[in-house]
């Protein structure tokens, strides 16, 4: 049995009249747990609260697609809360120790919250407390997902250049190889300085050349055309040499020069250095390309992440959404058209960058999403009223009416198990309120808007 100093121990019954803690003991059953039994599984009716008097549970279930452990200690209150709307046990609980609990049926809340106003009281702030504990699983879990999804894009992006880099870089030792065995070449024969000046002259200029690469036919043409070339002057098996130079665009005539003042071998190793050196500068404008790409995205995610800044600060609206655009480029680059219209003037709002960015990031990936990838997203800023609005838009088939009131709802999402958890949009509403800011929403079929309103930062405007 039940001592009424018992329940009196637990937290949210201390100090409570003694009569209404008699009540309570008469209407609850004491129940004794081994070690792994449960007094509630998944899916059970939520027909009864639970008070821990000894031992200790853990509470186990699904959670946003995700399983969650939380450990119950001796003198909590568990199970179905009064004013909660829960039907079904979401989560199980076992014991992990033997354990004794107190079972207070749901039924006789009514009864309770007459009878025990100041424990229903303490029961709410329990509730209150255990949704905001959820809540932030569920937004802790968000995070991570979404930077999941971030890291794996920006991997790729990172990947690409730094391998095409590498590429290169192989390929250059293999050139470099070439113009030394040529220069070699070159260097025992006995060349008229006419000769090499024809030699340094040509090589000069097709290095320098700044011509577009043909098209394939074109290639292909001058390719046959080159290597027609090379074989009239007993240079039958250079085809290869005649590839690279068709990719480089340059013209038969500007080789002819070369067997006309030189013989067939010195001609030859001159060729061979000329395209080799046109190919070393080809693989320093590729390694310069790839590098220079990986600075930019390095930039873009020190800018995204606002790391080594303050947290709060003066942030230029334009160049904030840009940042966003930069990291979200793997998303955008296989079918989405991005349009811009950004203010002629900086836009400055005081805020946490990191968190605004959050906002744009949230936002564009929905878009994404709604236009299955295919479409086009607008990107607007401008100033209004004191406010510097920020507008995203896209033309996918819109927000349904029955929809979209509640989107900004916590855990509410249209996407399928394990694919969304229903707070990108209630994570949005949350930043912007927290920023003094309002965000409105209009849809229709062609034509979603997002424009959110942020107070200009003092001294801007």
């Amino acid at each position: 049995m039940v001592e009424k100093t018992e329940l009196l121990n637990v937290p949210a019954f201390a100090d409570l009249p003694e009569d209404q803690v008699e009540w309570f003991l008469s209407q609850s059953q004491e129940e004794v747990l081994a070690s792994g039994e449960s007094p509630f599984r998944p899916g059970d009716p939520a027909d009864a609260m639970f008070v821990i008097l000894e031992g200790q549970l853990q509470a186990r279930g699904d959670l946003g697609g995700e399983t969650v452990v939380i450990p119950i200690k001796s003198g909590s209150v568990t199970g179905v809360l009064p004013f909660s709307r829960m039907k079904q046990f979401s989560v199980g609980v076992r014991a992990i120790t033997d354990a004794r609990v107190l079972r207070f049926p749901a039924a006789l809340f009514p009864e309770l919250i007459q009878k025990m106003p100041e424990l229903t009281h303490r029961l709410v702030g329990l509730m209150a407390d255990r949704i905001r504990e959820t809540t932030r699983i569920e937004q802790q879990r968000d995070r991570l997902a979404s930077l999941g999804k971030l890291s794996a894009g920006l991997a790729h992006e990172l990947n690409n250049p730094a391998s095409a880099a590498k590429r290169a870089a192989g390929q250059l030792r293999d050139a470099l190889k070439r113009i030394k065995y040529a220069s070699h070449e070159l260097g025992r024969r006995e060349l008229t300085p006419t000769q090499r000046a024809e030699i340094e002259n040509l090589e000069s200029s097709l290095v320098k050349s700044d011509e577009v690469p043909p098209d394939a036919l074109a290639m292909s043409d001058l390719e046959g055309q080159i290597d027609s070339l090379l074989r009239s002057h007993g240079q039958n098996d250079l085809w290869q040499l005649a590839a690279d130079l068709a990719h480089r665009n340059v013209k038969p005539a500007a080789l002819e020069s070369l067997f006309a003042t030189l013989d067939a071998q010195t001609a030859r190793a001159a060729l061979v250095r000329i395209a080799a050196w046109i190919e070393v500068i080809s693989l320093l404008n590729e390694i310069e390309s790839g590098t220079s790409r990986i600075s930019d995205l390095v930039r873009a995610i020190k800018e995204y992440t606002y790391m080594d800044q303050t947290p709060l600060q003066n942030v230029d609206i334009a160049k904030s959404v840009e940042t966003t655009l930069t990291i979200m480029n793997h998303k955008l680059k296989h079918g989405i058209i991005v349009k811009r219209d950004y203010g002629k003037m900086p836009l400055l709002v005081n805020s946490f960058g990191s968190e605004l960015n959050q906002v744009w990031t949230n936002i564009i990936d929905n878009a994404i999403g709604a236009m299955k990838g295919q479409g086009e997203l607008r990107v607007r800023t401008y100033q209004q009223d004191g406010c510097v609005v920020v507008e995203i838009s896209d033309n996918g088939p819109g927000i349904p009416a029955e929809v979209k009131p509640h989107i900004f709802e916590p855990f509410f999402t249209t996407k399928g198990v394990g694919e969304g958890t229903g707070l990108g949009l209630d994570t949005v509403q949350r930043i912007v309120n927290k920023h003094r800011g309002n965000i409105e929403v209009t849809s229709k079929p062609g034509d979603t808007r997002f424009q959110i309103w942020l107070p200009v930062a003092d001294g801007a405007a």
